[in-house]
């Protein structure tokens, strides 16, 4: 595996989920970590015990980012406690698992759903490109909603998709200082934010439109999986054929 060590990253959502396998990956590599959470301290404090076990210096940061000055105190503090950042990954966000109609959608859901997908993007963002190192990367976390809607998910969708749109605009204005920026769209990933449509043979239709055949793990060992990968082409393919 390749060595970033003396590097530094912030991942937000990093308590559980994808946020967490992604702050352990970095770990692995050699990279110190900082990882935002909004209330789950026991499982922060447990990626947190597991990051140091690979001998780097780890921390997790209690914030509200869904508020400006709660985003920025989150930069702020990994700085303080990890030094400059090198790589930020924006992942906190929510989706709410109740099919609900925009025309019986509540602007309660409406906001709460902007405010902890699009506002915290923004104001985490905004935060960390301010003291991001030069040469150095974000990533979002999308969603394939973003790409091609959700039905019944509108404003899961829409904040997805404005992500993407940020995402491309933000990548021209930091590329004088050498920082990609770039999102990744998982579909449906074995996450507890996933688990609600899982029950009463959920699980197995969501894996049916998978061409892998399966719902992934936040992270996934490609060798122990080398076989579904390699279907994966020429699953789509067929997909496409018919």
């Amino acid at each position: 595996m390749k060595s970033l060590a003396g590097r530094k990253a912030l991942i937000t959502g990093g308590s559980r989920g994808i946020g967490a396998a992604t702050a352990l990956l970095f770990a692995e590599m050699g990279v110190d970590v900082a990882i935002g959470y909004r209330a789950r301290s026991g499982d922060a404090t447990a990626v947190v015990q597991r990051a140091r076990g690979f001998g780097v210096i780890a921390t997790a940061i209690a914030a509200d980012i869904g508020d400006r000055d709660g985003a920025e105190r989150l930069v702020d503090d990994a700085v303080k406690q990890i030094g400059a950042v090198d790589f930020f990954v924006g992942n906190s966000g929510i989706w709410i698992p109740e099919d609900v109609s925009l025309a019986e959608m509540s602007d309660d859901q409406w906001h709460r759903t902007m405010r902890e997908n699009l506002d915290s993007m923004f104001f985490t963002t905004r935060a960390a490109a301010r003291v991001l190192n030069d040469r150095g990367r974000i990533v979002l976390v999308a969603s394939t909603a973003g790409q091609r809607g959700e039905a019944f998910h509108a404003d899961y969708a829409a904040s997805k998709g404005a992500m993407i749109s940020f995402v491309k605009s933000l990548c021209v204005e930091l590329a004088r200082r050498d920082i990609t920026v770039n999102c990744v769209a998982p579909g449906w990933v074995d996450t507890e934010m996933a688990a609600q449509p899982y029950p009463s043979g959920g699980r197995e239709r969501i894996a049916a439109w998978i061409p892998s055949g399966r719902v992934p793990e936040p992270r996934v060992d490609p060798v122990a999986h080398h076989d579904e990968y390699a279907k994966a082409p020429r699953l789509l393919a067929d997909s496409d054929a018919n």
